[in-house]
């Protein structure tokens, strides 16, 4: 059941010391230059947008909602939001929670009722994983509303451990080299998807949700599967995290930097008709050379300073800097 106290929305942890302001400050920045950085990067948000943000409750779409009104507020394009929830009709969902907090903060928002819940239980035989019929139609839902409302992005609030956490579900259980674009066609092909939050870590969002007390609702479908392979993927991202620090910003600078040449799909890569004497983009065969690695790219988007774009490569699509001041 849900615990239907919460916290006002509009308040957050006053810090205590000198050091807390700033750790909070640093944090707030780091947040929004991540999220900045990510909607550059893959052009995520164009002038006149109107985004529907998929708000579940949970810390993630929380954050989002707020840092992409910080955004909103300043940059150099106008773009209208709309925060759309999906009450699934579980038992003991507070249903007062989001619409007084949506209303306090003064965003449009959109609650659409959908007894999604009895349709899973009564499809998913008891300990089995619900997450892929819950997904499918929770999408579907969504889809539809943003279509209605006229909506040209649908953003969801997955962050870079989702992301990571994708990939190695599918090399593991699906036998695919494939993770969560940060932008991508909805599988209709009728909507843009975008994922701001791509660059950001889990561990700040929960000290960013600590910070600005969001009244987080917990999931009772989500919650009671303890053995989902995604949380057995987590748990061993955090224990490599643990023994081998960084290894998560390797990991997701290596989804930045494919080399179709030296893997083994035919389709990305064109092996049949490799001739000698080809000039590869990438290099050749160095096979019988002992392997070495260059030092990894620095974390992404890690820095203080907002003009930071070390850590990314430069986009050839953008055409204006979200973090930059509206004139």
């Amino acid at each position: 059941m849900y615990n239907s106290a919460y916290l006002n929305p509009l308040l957050c942890i006053m810090p205590s010391t000198p050091k807390q302001q700033y750790e909070h400050n640093k944090l707030n920045k780091r947040l929004r230059h991540q999220v900045g950085a990510a909607i550059n990067d893959f052009n995520m948000i164009e002038a006149g947008d109107k985004i529907m943000v998929c708000l579940s409750g949970g810390k993630d779409s929380f954050a989002l909602l707020d840092i992409l009104l910080g955004l909103q507020k300043s940059a150099p394009i106008s773009f209208e939001l709309l925060a759309v929830n999906l009450d699934q009709k579980q038992p003991g969902f507070p249903a007062h929670v989001l619409p007084e907090y949506l209303q306090q903060l003064g965003v449009s928002f959109q609650i659409i009722e959908e007894d999604t819940y009895s349709v899973v239980k009564r499809v998913i035989e008891e300990g089995k994983t619900t997450c892929g019929l819950c997904s499918r139609l929770r999408r579907g839902v969504l889809y539809r509303v943003a279509k209605e409302n006229g909506c040209t992005k649908i953003a969801l609030g997955h962050h870079r451990d989702d992301i990571l956490e994708t990939l190695f579900l599918n090399m593991f259980y699906g036998g695919k080299l494939k993770a969560m674009p940060p932008k991508l066609l909805s599988d209709n092909g009728e909507h843009m998807v975008i994922r701001p939050l791509a660059y950001v870590k889990e561990k700040d969002l929960l000290r960013y949700a600590e910070i600005r007390q969001f009244p987080i609702i917990p999931c009772n479908l989500c919650g009671s599967q303890p053995n989902l392979q995604r949380q057995v993927i987590k748990e061993m991202l955090q224990q490599w995290d643990k023994q081998h620090p960084g290894r998560s910003e390797t990991l997701f600078s290596a989804l930045q930097n494919v080399v179709p040449s030296h893997l083994a799909d035919t389709n990305l890569f064109g092996f049949t008709t490799l001739k000698r004497g080809q000039t590869l983009q990438h290099g050749g065969d160095i096979g019988f050379d002992k392997e070495t690695f260059t030092q990894p790219m620095p974390p992404q988007h890690d820095a203080d300073s907002e003009n930071d774009t070390a850590a990314r490569p430069p986009s050839t699509q953008k055409v204006f800097n979200i973090l930059d001041n509206r004139v």
